[in-house]
């Protein structure tokens, strides 16, 4: 607690504390909605298996309009991101020295349970395990990597991004909501790879108005002059976003407005989940019913936005959104690996209820499955919160020598490429893939390989001259 209390007196006062509050929220949300939505039974060899109960569920599919809040996690991560790079460039500081930095807070917590998974699958394998059940299991414990994958894009491309910000500002989102609608031309009426771009360009399009945000609370970023066609009170008007109470009405009023026409008219699914069956998924990849909701939901942020930012300047919620905020993506990531293991506790007891979904035993039982889900995960934080919570910037080195600076770029590139091959070849892997070590292990040797590149460049490699 006290140490708590010191970072919170420590806060700038121009901070901007919604966005922490809304990172904390939306991974909260995430968490407590894929909980929710279990269903666990048995499998025909009389294995437990689980599924989301949103088929079964129609009525509940327009609750997934405010459930859906993976769009507010890229928004705060493009106010954030837009915020590190110009606190780095303030202090001297380069593009590759901000990317490696950004590596260690991502990349640390996500191979604390790569490692963790893949030495418990081996174990399981030695003792006999089937090596398409070890699979499973783990394919269950990393369907939140999904994410991370995209993420792991959008962050490497903020330089750039933020650069074609400051010179065209909110023309650029636009421009990629427009590459969305094709893509979803393209799903709906062939050719369907033409949705392909949709992965990046629609995190990019939320990502941007992140970058916007930042604009607005600081005016001009870095203390640099405006680019030309960025200059002046109109230039800087088009990189903002409008914070006022009036343009979150008009913004909640407008995506809720498309967001209907979409779905209800239109030829999207109500949902903004995965339902099996249904003719398009919203959320893989990102189409403009998803981009709706995220207009919709962004209106009702700069509403609530005031008394938020009041709540905030209180001590022991500022103080809760720190703690959270420490331990936020180990939250995340584990959040299913406690699934797994409360799953397998009951299973093992033979208390492990199965009630039909939408029965009222299965209502019953969702109160006492989220507290026990948070025991296990609270026990989980404990152990690996402290490898994200620990994790510091270093201290700015001085400028290398620009044949060793391109190099470091290069290899920070490689790096996260690394990463992000390790866990999308994870993510593309079927769950039933015989996996002894659950992982796939070309994934497993690319996300190892970019971590270690990442880290050697993170221990100040290559960064004197």
């Amino acid at each position: 607690m006290r140490r708590l209390r010191q970072l919170a007196e420590r806060t700038p006062a121009a901070r901007e504390r919604y966005v922490d509050l809304l990172r904390a929220l939306a991974i909260t949300m995430v968490v407590l909605g894929h909980w929710g939505v279990t269903v666990i039974g048995y499998d025909r060899n009389g294995r437990p298996a689980g599924h989301s109960a949103l088929g079964d569920l129609p009525w509940a599919w327009p609750l997934t309009w405010v459930a859906q809040v993976i769009p507010v996690f890229f928004l705060v991560g493009g106010y954030a991101n837009a915020a590190s790079l110009a606190a780095r460039r303030g202090r001297g500081g380069t593009p590759t020295g901000w990317l490696v930095d950004r590596s260690a807070r991502l990349a640390r917590p996500t191979t604390a349970l790569l490692v963790v998974l893949a030495v418990g699958a081996a174990v399981a394998t030695l003792r006999g395990a089937d090596a398409t059940q070890v699979r499973t299991v783990v394919w269950f414990a990393t369907i939140p990597l999904w994410f991370l994958v995209a993420y792991l894009v959008v962050v490497p491309l903020t330089p750039p991004m933020y650069a074609l910000h400051r010179r065209f500002g909110l023309a650029v989102p636009v421009v990629l909501v427009a590459l969305v609608a094709l893509g979803d031309l393209g799903r709906l009426l062939g050719p369907a790879g033409l949705a392909s771009g949709n992965y990046l360009f629609g995190w990019l399009a939320v990502h941007q108005l992140g970058f916007a945000w930042y604009d607005a609370r600081t005016g001009q970023p870095e203390g640099r002059p405006a680019r030309p066609g960025g200059a002046g009170p109109r230039g800087l008007r088009r990189r903002r976003l409008p914070l006022s109470r009036r343009a979150g009405a008009v913004l909640l009023g407008g995506g809720l407005a498309a967001l209907l026409l979409l779905t209800v008219v239109g030829p999207y699914p109500v949902v903004l989940l995965n339902v099996p069956g249904e003719r398009l998924d919203n959320a893989a990849p990102p189409s403009l019913a998803l981009l709706a909701a995220a207009t919709a939901q962004l209106g009702l942020i700069l509403l609530l936005r005031e008394p938020a930012q009041r709540w905030l300047r209180r001590p022991r919620p500022w103080q809760a959104v720190i703690a959270v905020n420490a331990v936020v993506l180990t939250v995340f990531l584990w959040h299913l690996t406690a699934a797994v293991l409360l799953v397998g506790l009951l299973d093992a007891l033979g208390v492990l209820p199965t009630p039909p979904v939408g029965t009222a035993a299965w209502y019953a039982w969702r109160v006492p499955w989220l507290l026990a889900l948070a025991v296990v995960l609270a026990a989980l934080v404990a152990v690996f919160g402290p490898i994200e919570a620990r994790t510091r910037r270093p201290p700015d080195t001085h400028p290398a020598r620009e044949g060793t600076r391109r190099l470091r770029t290069a290899l920070a590139v490689l790096g996260y490429a690394g990463l992000v091959t390790g866990l999308l070849l994870n993510s593309l892997t079927r769950k039933a893939a015989p996996e002894p070590l659950g992982l796939p292990a070309p994934a497993l040797v690319a996300y190892l390989a970019g971590a270690g590149v990442l880290r050697l460049l993170r221990s100040g490699w290559g960064s004197r001259g």
